[in-house]
């Protein structure tokens, strides 16, 4: 069974499907850029705010998620002229395009790890 049209766009293929898909990944592909957009769909946030909230990344790394998803058209960034420079991110409105999709995949995701492991795996639990 091959892939089956869930979009309301007449005319999507496979093919066509899994090039829009290809790009769309290019975008997004990071460890870190999904959780970003999570917490900007929430609205404007200084570097500091994104840093707190997401442990594990880095300064550098955060900002080169940030610079790649501005360049991306995704995420903007609005440097106020104050000493210390004050630096905002926000969703763009492909940015914010991009929510559907997204809580779409925090869904799947959910319900995902909500499902019961398969038939190797229930063994294999039985066994200890």
């Amino acid at each position: 069974m091959g892939y089956q049209q869930k979009s309301l766009y007449p005319g999507i293929t496979p093919d066509i499907a899994a090039s829009g898909v290809e790009e769309a990944l290019k975008v997004l592909k990071g460890r870190w850029k999904l959780i970003i957009l999570f917490y900007l769909g929430d609205g404007t946030l200084r570097l500091s705010e994104l840093e707190r909230a997401i442990p594990g990344i880095t300064q550098k790394m955060l900002i080169q998620q940030l610079r790649s998803l501005e360049r991306a058209g995704v995420v903007s960034r609005l440097v106020h002229p104050v000493v210390p420079p004050k630096v905002e991110y926000s969703l763009t409105p492909r940015g914010r395009d991009l929510c559907p999709a997204l809580d779409e995949l925090l869904y799947w995701a959910q319900r995902w790890k909500g499902q019961p492991a398969g038939p190797s795996a229930m063994a294999s639990a039985r066994k200890d």
